[in-house]
């Protein structure tokens, strides 16, 4: 394989890598964004399009065509609209696009919004829907994920209210129907979060953190330095939500057989193209499932990930500029061993990744057992070079021995 530039996983380099040449010299969501009626100020500008959005995610994400597309556009309204907020241009009646991705794990969800919040340049926090109850006491407090992003903005509060907080396992909240569900506390939370997803104010330290209330007020009374506001308002930010929602195409697929003929072709024609049922998936659908209709509504962009095939799990490894491949070549490199994948290699640890169901998440579970005893053996051995072909990924304990045997 071609040689490639060493990257963390999460690295996507300058925030104006992948933009055309036309835009690189914007400046992209520096800290220090501030409301007001005056033009924009030099430290917030936003000047991408939902193309420019989309072929940045593709350096990272393989497939997923409809979502990144969905997602593009959902991006460029919302921060358009920021910036001409911030310009003074107000739109009362402007409904946020809040967004709602629908599918299996590993199919590169959190990868898809990490990505374009890392290109945007704001502030991104992601959480686990169930870790969340309706009082806070047993679990979190939604209005943590807020305070979550002023950390992650270095506590610029008015950096914070322009960030993404992105909400996963969102399915583990219905509360009836197809799900199995949770109890009532599942409904709370998302009663709880109908404020935060349209126009709220959240207190910048938790009323219960006593040591952060003291902290507060002792900065107060010593003074100097502006005052940082007291609430982050979530009018500008943008929340999207994800969840598996097991069991979902039954749903669809009892909605659209229960009504005339044309739900028969409709079904038929869906299955035929081999296209997930989820991509059908209505508000009636969501509620069904056990979501609340508020909840639901607030949630009016959706699109369906689909499921990784062998082929696009191939071009994870071989095309992803945060390809798992890359881990393994630094872990080598630190011990002074060059690790050199051919695509026969790759397609065979493709192929088995694909018989685990976990999306590119299969790739590390067989990754991990392919060279588990080479990284224990290899360090410290005469081998300073190896490669990774379908026949040792076939049979990982005779490759070892052969090439320990052959620098012995």
């Amino acid at each position: 394989m071609p040689a490639t530039t060493h990257r963390e996983p999460n690295d996507l380099g300058p925030i104006t890598a992948g933009v055309p040449a036309k835009f690189r010299g914007a400046r992209l969501a520096k800290p220090g964004v501030v409301e007001s009626a005056a033009p924009t100020p030099p430290e917030f500008s936003f000047n991408l399009k939902p193309a420019d959005i989309a072929r940045h995610l593709n350096r990272f994400v393989i497939g997923q065509r409809e979502a990144k597309k969905v997602l593009s556009v959902a991006l460029c309204d919302h921060f358009q609209h920021v910036r001409l907020t911030l310009e003074g241009q107000t739109a009362p009646f402007y409904q946020k696009q809040n967004v709602l991705l629908l599918g299996p794990t590993g199919v590169g969800k959190t990868h898809l919004i990490r990505s374009a919040a890392e290109l945007i340049g704001v502030p991104f926090v992601k959480a686990d829907a169930t870790k969340f109850s309706e009082t806070g006491y047993v679990g979190g407090d939604v209005d943590d994920l807020v305070r979550d992003l002023v950390r992650r903005a270095g506590g610029d509060v008015k950096k914070a209210e322009h960030g993404i907080i992105y909400l996963d396992e969102v399915d583990k909240l219905a509360t009836r129907g197809e799900s199995g569900g949770r109890d009532v506390s599942g409904r709370g939370v998302q009663t709880n979060l109908l404020k935060l997803m349209e126009d709220g104010d959240v207190p910048v330290v938790s009323p219960n953190d006593m040591t952060g209330q003291l902290q507060s007020a002792m900065s107060a009374m010593r003074g100097g330095g502006a005052a940082q506001p007291e609430t982050i308002n979530t009018r500008h930010i943008l929340f999207i939500v994800s969840g598996a929602f097991s069991g979902m195409t039954e749903i669809v697929r009892r909605r659209l057989l229960s009504g005339s003929s044309r739900g028969d072709e409709a079904l038929a024609e869906k299955e035929g193209k081999g296209q997930s049922l989820l991509t059908s998936a209505a508000t009636a659908d969501l509620i069904a499932y056990g979501l609340e209709p508020e909840f639901v509504g607030r949630l009016p962009v959706r699109v369906a990930c689909h499921g990784l095939s062998e082929e696009d799990l191939f071009d994870v490894l071989r095309k992803s500029e945060s390809s798992l491949i890359h881990q393994y070549e630094r872990a080598f490199a630190a011990y002074g061993i060059q690790c050199v994948f051919k695509d026969d290699g790759l397609r065979r640890l493709a192929q088995l990744a694909a018989t685990e169901n976990t999306g590119a998440r299969g790739l590390m579970t067989i990754c991990e057992r392919v060279f588990r005893d080479f990284k224990f053996k290899l360090p410290g051995s005469r081998v300073k070079r190896f490669s990774v072909t379908a026949k040792m990924v076939a049979a990982p304990p005779a490759e070892l021995r052969r090439l320990l045997a052959a620098r012995g």
